[in-house]
């Protein structure tokens, strides 16, 4: 233990720790054993994985989870885009009104994207896309997010590495790509697990413009399968609830250390 760290401090952390790691616990608990010792814990309970398998043949899991690929990958490739050509602009270019918009830009963290969703639902249905994967991406291509964050890591570029690029010959797309974007990789692994994990849990925006197999992603259909009326048994549904959170959950432990280390220094940019 540091020695600067008070007592009470280690123990409400462990106390936070266990309290978060208990709703998590019971669901691995639950998944991994009969019915009958869903709600009674002893050691000598048999383990199984027959939940699973129970759970991925009661409801199409396989494609839910192709459409929660689908749908967080096309959300990326667009905030990734957009969120880069438009840090870069904001980091590197002077042009009236730039202070403005980018003030504008950052109005947007304030405001909930769950208040935008009348709206958007109407736009989404005067385009047609409704019930489909994209119209649950739309809303989400530009990110005020990551055009924040990357601007942070662009004008933490070093200039002469831009007046270098420049002496050699390269345009304002050729530095972007050479010189800014391999720099910012931490950052964009940052940004990219925010954006996969958020979209990956998203859950109202889907359940509103949704309404089939075809288009419902993980959570949605997590919801469905669970709902009470459905009837079925409690360690199934958390089986499936450990199914929808696995590859996040090891996407996390996998990229903890760069996570916390990304985030640390664009905060103090």
């Amino acid at each position: 233990m540091n020695g600067r760290t008070h007592p009470l401090e280690v123990i409400a952390a462990w106390l936070l720790a266990l309290l978060w790691l208990a709703p998590l616990a019971y669901a691995f608990w639950s998944a991994l054993h009969p019915a009958a010792f869903a709600t009674s814990f002893s050691l000598s309970a048999p383990w199984t994985l027959e939940n699973f398998a129970r759970a991925w043949n009661q409801a199409p899991f396989g494609r839910y989870y192709f459409n929660t690929v689908v749908l967080v990958v096309l959300i990326l490739i667009g905030q990734l885009v957009l969120s880069t050509l438009a840090a870069y602009a904001f980091a590197r270019f002077k042009f009236k009104g730039s202070g403005i918009a980018f003030a504008l830009v950052l109005l947007q963290l304030m405001i909930m994207p769950d208040v935008l969703i009348v709206e958007n639902y109407r736009m989404i249905g005067t385009l047609g896309l409704l019930d489909t994967i994209p119209a649950i991406a739309l809303p989400y291509l530009a990110s005020a997010f990551g055009i924040f964050l990357l601007r942070q890591t662009f004008k933490s570029v070093p200039q002469e590495l831009v007046e270098a690029a420049r002496v050699e010959g390269a345009g304002p797309l050729e530095i972007l790509w050479r010189v800014y974007v391999p720099l910012a990789r931490p950052t964009y692994v940052a940004f990219g697990l925010v954006s996969v994990s958020y979209h990956w849990n998203n859950f109202l925006w889907p359940l509103i413009v949704t309404n089939s197999v075809e288009a419902r992603p993980l959570t949605v259909g997590l919801a469905v399968f669970g709902a009470p009326e459905t009837g079925v048994d409690w360690s199934i549904i958390t089986a499936a609830t450990v199914m929808t959170m696995a590859p996040l959950l090891f996407a996390f432990l996998l990229f903890q250390r760069q996570f916390v280390q990304s985030f640390m220094r664009a905060g103090i940019r």
